[in-house]
């Protein structure tokens, strides 16, 4: 691969995108040819992961949605520059979970900030890198509290102990983006088992990569 790949997941908590990356992981590697780096935000470095444990820190309930906001997208900044770029710049395919939807989604649909702000502040932590493709895991609110719920093994971060409401708004603000930006945002189903979920993330992958070797080649 000559030209790098970004590739971005995405959803509400409880989604099951997390899952299905993993599960899908060893397909990709072989697809790819081992030229696969994958990441997640915020995290994937080391200062963007301690920045990471003062967002979501079950203490840090007086967070105001600002600050929130521009430590995320600290985070994505020195992601950015530290692993995702040079990884771009080498031909490699970067699969995220999470990335600037998330931000729009969360905290302008969410917290009800400026949205152009957000997607200002993203434009400029990213220098512009939007993703070559978005997978959507859509599901409703309800399910994915009660599979947070059901989830012993699943990290509790402060974010899941928003208000139903809160939740609601992110899904719709997922679903506005999905629809504004139809040429990248594929969105899947994950309200089915988990077997058919990964079956679709599949079908989608598969030719996207295909055709991008394709072109490369």
């Amino acid at each position: 691969m000559k030209k790098g790949l970004l590739i971005t997941v995405e959803g509400p908590d409880g989604a099951g995108k997390t899952s299905v990356l993993q599960e899908i992981l060893p397909l990709l590697n072989t697809l790819l040819a081992g030229q696969l780096v994958t990441s997640r935000e915020p995290g994937g470095v080391v200062i963007a992961e301690a920045i990471r444990e003062v967002i979501l820190d079950l203490n840090h309930s007086a967070m105001d949605a600002k600050t929130e906001l521009l430590l995320y997208i600290a985070a994505r900044r020195q992601h950015m520059v530290e692993k995702v770029k040079p990884a771009l710049e080498q031909g490699q395919c970067v699969i995220m979970d999470r990335f600037i939807d998330s931000s729009v989604a969360y905290q302008g649909y969410g917290r009800g900030l400026d949205i152009e702000a957000i997607q200002w502040l993203n434009h400029y932590a990213t220098d512009g890198r939007l993703p070559d493709l978005t997978l959507y895991f859509d599901v409703s609110s309800d399910i994915g509290l009660s599979r947070i719920s059901q989830n012993g093994q699943r990290e509790v971060n402060r974010l899941d102990l928003e208000q139903l409401e809160l939740h609601q708004q992110v899904r719709a603000g997922y679903q506005a983006l999905a629809k504004a930006y139809p040429e990248r945002i594929v969105t899947i189903d994950a309200s089915q088992d988990f077997e058919s979920v990964v079956a679709d993330t599949v079908q989608v992958l598969r030719p996207f990569l295909a055709k991008h070797q394709g072109e490369e080649s």
